[in-house]
């Protein structure tokens, strides 16, 4: 059933485990991350982004999610969420839609560039009783700073971290502690490296305020783990369930040149997709917990 954010992450702060939050793009992987979670017993973000949404259409890709939430998930409750709003537009075009969060990404603007904007979307979404999430630092993809050193001078910093959610009343906080964007990371294997101080340190700052990972596909349990004792309470995950549903297309395909139903094909896709959240969700510690 699709419930308010705000549910799902008091519950998580109370029982200290974090809430995957997955990109869905269609109907067959909100079917597999739908089916995850109801195994798993678990709750869940479904989120999707500007690119999904110029690719299905907002009401098509809404209508989807809230069939599934009500028809699959039964009593398990999931959250509608916007990943990387880069625009005011997008914002309250999913807000006016039903999206129970928003994220606002101005990470890439001046500092107080990105207070201004982001505050505008969160007072815009407070009034609509949604949740804002914001950007501090910036989240880059392995190609563009290739190791620890290079990507620090975009970390988050914890001083300016309270000072960004005292002036914007945002609910929850993206942070930059080394998570890596894209799929390089993960067709090179890169050693993905978080820094727990500074995770720490920020947590310290802002403990009321959620704090929300992204970049997390190929984070192992134990990184995962140590960002969850560090305040953590989001952690969103994309392009490795892209790599794991693809791949099980192809896999599908080749096994079977001449399939022609899409329902042939789709459906150990969608299999392979839920058993790669199940896992995740377990790694949160998410499971048995709705």
């Amino acid at each position: 059933m699709l419930t308010h954010i705000r549910e799902l992450i008091n519950d998580a702060i109370k029982n200290n485990y974090a809430i995957g939050a997955f990109n869905v793009e269609n109907l067959e992987t909100t079917l597999g991350v739908v089916r995850a979670a109801v195994k798993q017993k678990s709750p869940v973000i479904l989120q999707v982004s500007e690119r999904t949404i110029e690719y299905a259409g907002l009401k098509a890709i809404t209508t989807i999610v809230e069939c599934i939430a009500r028809d699959e998930a039964g009593k398990i409750p999931i959250a509608l969420h916007l990943d990387h709003g880069r625009s005011f537009r997008s914002v309250a075009e999913c807000i006016d839609a039903g999206f129970s969060s928003i994220m606002i990404d101005a990470s890439e603007m001046p500092m107080q560039e990105n207070i201004i904007l982001t505050k505008q979307a969160a007072d815009y979404a407070h009034r609509k009783e949604v949740w804002a999430q914001g950007e501090l630092g910036a989240v880059k993809a392995l190609e563009e700073a290739m190791t620890m050193s290079q990507r620090k001078p975009f970390m988050t910093r914890p001083e300016e971290a309270k000072e960004f959610v005292e002036k914007t009343g945002v609910d929850t906080l993206a942070v930059a502690v080394g998570n890596i964007h894209g799929v390089i990371k993960l067709r090179q294997g890169a050693n993905q490296e978080l820094d727990i101080d500074r995770l720490s340190e920020i947590h310290q700052l802002i403990p009321e305020t959620p704090l929300v990972l992204h970049g997390a596909s190929g984070l192992g349990p134990a990184q995962l783990s140590a960002a969850i004792k560090n305040g953590i309470r989001i952690v969103n995950m994309n392009t490795e369930l892209k790599l794991e549903f693809i791949g099980a297309l192809r896999k599908n395909l080749h096994q079977d040149p001449d399939a022609y139903d899409p329902r042939q094909v789709f459906s150990p896709a969608i299999e392979a997709l839920a058993e790669l959240v199940g896992k995740k969700l377990r790694a949160l510690g998410s499971n048995q917990k709705a």
